[in-house]
């Protein structure tokens, strides 16, 4: 069996730059305890759940077609291997399709075989379906 990262597609209707803008936007659509910036290279921030927290730096960015989120630390409480996602990659891209934006969300590393793999799927699959409404609703569900 192939390990395969964990991808998710979305197809929003705005531009790419409202796009970008949006996944910046990180407390209004995945955690409410955000600390820090996530909008441009170098940022770095911090999402915290109860005693879980994630640590990131934007290493990659390109205007209007890629961001790339590195975990710098963190602490995933619930699993043995709390140190499980340290030097994992969190990619947005954004493909034109039409009239809209394919949203590639891939979380490199993330793969069947790891600790948290079933549980960290079902929460970003949720995730995504947050940001989804936040950048085609304006309001999103952040935990």
């Amino acid at each position: 069996m192939e390990n395969k990262d964990f991808h998710r597609a979305i197809t929003v209707n705005t531009s790419a730059a409202e796009v970008m803008k949006k996944i910046s936007q990180v407390g209004h659509w995945w955690a409410k305890n955000f600390k820090g910036s996530a909008e441009k290279l170098n940022d770095k921030f911090t999402v915290t759940f109860g005693q879980t927290f994630v640590d990131f730096q934007i290493s990659e960015f390109v205007p209007d077609k890629k961001i790339v989120w590195k975990v710098t630390d963190c602490n995933l409480h619930w699993i043995q291997a709390k140190k499980e996602w340290n030097g994992t990659e969190v990619v947005f891209e954004l493909t034109p399709k039409n009239e809209a934006i394919q949203l590639d969300f891939t979380h490199v590393g993330l793969v069947p075989g790891v600790e948290c793999y079933e549980t960290c799927e079902e929460g970003w699959s949720g995730h995504i379906i947050s940001l989804a409404d936040f950048i085609n609703k304006g309001v999103g569900r952040p935990e």
